[in-house]
């Protein structure tokens, strides 16, 4: 099977390359054009067909540097090395050092012991295979500050919780996708409200004020935390997710193997070590989590004021400002030297057992910022090939149809960001044209821009090169094209509803009830699920 999908893969790209190469010979121009966009299709289509994500997404970038250099040799070669893996770590540095952080802080937990206890105390508390899923759902709530920090944690919190419900670790993670970039979307003070504060160019609402009054029409974001809630109440799947369920019923969790071998060797050197071993307490979690908490949130407000300079400004001011690639490692580190502090002091760890984590914190993080470094050089490839012009000429040409504009929106934001895999770089590019196609005095003017970060979102949710469906994978310690595979019928499922609600949300604006389009939506998550239940247990 896997020498199957070498060889389609191996097809695909050669013929991918003669099609470019002809194209390019035709003189038609690449940059501007859907071409843009192909590169990131192939490597999503790729990794769907292969179940393999770095040779998709390498193949991806080759196809987007050839097409940049106009089929140049040394050219693609530069582009490849130098404008899309080189500036892709050179970009991304603070976030891969946060990342390498929150590992050695996992790798730490783990040694104390106190992951293990929260597990023993979560089997006493938290009875049911629901209360698990509650729970997880709840605690990704909790974390929405920033989606990379809500992944990791959640997942590593969670994992053994879930694990003696037989909850599989994809299941594990769609949990942790589905509270990280749509709670981060919809929590006023995150990195991702500052985000959207700065594409913001208005005259009359500040950035912040206008992405609270679109939080309410973000159905993507309120749909999928209901969508959530309702399947871990009613207690059924549908879709793949169905089959590792039943897997995970009967042991198999899904656990990756370097995970899996990890766990083993823990639990082996426990058993073989003194009678009475050094064990963390239940506290000995939650500590360094507030401590990594409150330490982010200051780094991020930290980083906000000094960029407000002698000026000053508000709290909320200086979330809109802050930059969280500089503000979450500089808390992060902190956080890891109070950390260390706090356990060893505790005698949990010693010293020499604490540096032994950083390097296997390291190593378990290795897999997530491989394929982090691969999607970002993609999206690099895909940005200088002009796909922004591409989709602002599109977006241009469907101005007549004022009502429906706001599921338009929608549905050209979810194509570029499954495509392209980022939800910042789709509504930097978007929330421009959306301003000019809604003028600020429109009463669609919040639902278009709610439409925009929804459809964001939505898209960043299903893209198996999204940055953050990437650390959900990698925080449950699950194959990565699994999750996308088993998640995938539940996003298209909430956004077919946030489509079809954004539609009343343009029809019942003509009659001044715009609102109503909120609750129509919810009933209709409900509604599906309750008839999906059924159909479950007439199959069953």
């Amino acid at each position: 099977m896997k020498k199957k999908s070498a060889l389609i893969a191996l097809i695909i790209f050669a013929v991918m390359v003669v099609l470019i190469a002809g194209v390019n010979a035709a003189g038609v121009e690449f940059a501007g054009s859907f071409w843009a966009l192909v590169p990131p299709f192939v490597a999503i289509i790729l990794a769907l067909i292969t179940k393999e994500a770095y040779s998709s997404l390498f193949i991806g970038i080759v196809l987007g540097a050839l097409m940049s250099a106009k089929c140049n040799f040394l050219g693609t070669m530069d582009k490849l090395t130098v404008d899309a893996l080189s500036t892709a770590i050179a970009d991304n540095a603070g976030i891969l050092l946060f990342l390498v952080i929150l590992g050695i802080v996992v790798a730490l937990v783990n040694k104390s012991g106190a992951s293990r206890a929260f597990g023993e105390w979560a089997q006493t508390h938290i009875k049911t295979k629901t209360g698990a899923m509650l729970a997880t759902f709840l605690l990704g709530v909790l974390i929405f500050i920033d989606d990379y920090f809500n992944c990791l944690t959640v997942g590593s919190v969670m994992a053994p919780v879930t694990d003696s419900k037989k909850i599989s670790r994809v299941k594990l993670a769609y949990l942790i996708d589905a509270t990280a970039a749509p709670v981060c979307m919809i929590a006023p003070i995150s990195s991702w409200a500052a985000a959207v504060s700065g594409c913001v160019e208005s005259e009359k609402y500040s950035g912040i004020e206008l992405f609270v009054r679109a939080i309410p029409y973000n159905f993507y974001s309120i749909f999928t935390l209901v969508f959530v809630i309702m399947i871990a109440i009613l207690g059924y799947d549908y879709g793949k997710m169905a089959d590792f369920e039943i897997k995970a019923q009967n042991g198999d969790l899904g656990i990756l193997e370097v995970a899996l071998n990890d766990e083993k060797q823990e639990r082996k050197l426990e058993e073989e070590g003194p009678a009475d071993p050094r064990r963390g307490k239940l506290f000995d979690l939650i500590i360094p989590i507030v401590v990594l908490i409150i330490l982010c949130v200051w780094g991020l407000l930290k980083n906000g004021f000094d960029a407000l300079g002698e000026e000053g400004g508000s709290f909320i001011d200086a979330f809109s400002s802050t930059d969280a690639y500089v503000g979450l490692p500089w808390g992060s580190i902190l956080a890891l030297v109070v950390i260390i502090l706090y356990l060893v002091i505790r005698r949990v760890v010693t010293f020499e057992e604490a540096m032994e984590c950083i390097p296997k914190g390291f190593v378990a993080m290795v897999p997530a910022i491989t394929i982090l470094t691969l999607a970002t050089s993609l999206k690099s490839m895909t940005n200088a090939l002009g796909a922004s012009e591409f989709v602002e000429s599109a977006m241009s040409n469907a101005t007549g149809l004022q009502w429906a504009l706001p599921a338009i929106v929608f549905v050209v934001a979810c194509v570029i960001a499954f495509a392209t895999g980022t939800s910042w770089g789709t509504f930097g590019i978007l929330i421009p044209i959306v301003s000019a196609i809604f003028p600020e005095t429109s009463s669609l003017f919040f639902v278009g821009i709610s439409a925009c970060l929804a459809g964001a979102v939505c898209g960043d949710h299903c893209s198996p090169i999204s940055d953050t469906t990437i650390m959900s994978s990698a925080g449950a310690h699950c194959n990565h094209i699994d999750h996308v595979s088993t998640q995938l019928p539940y996003a298209i499922t909430v956004a077919a509803i946030s489509f079809v609600a954004y539609l009343f949300a343009g029809i019942l604006n003509k009659v001044g009830v715009t609102w109503l389009s909120i609750p129509i939506g919810i009933a209709m998550t409900v509604i599906f699920l309750l008839v999906m239940k059924q159909k479950y247990a007439k199959a069953e």
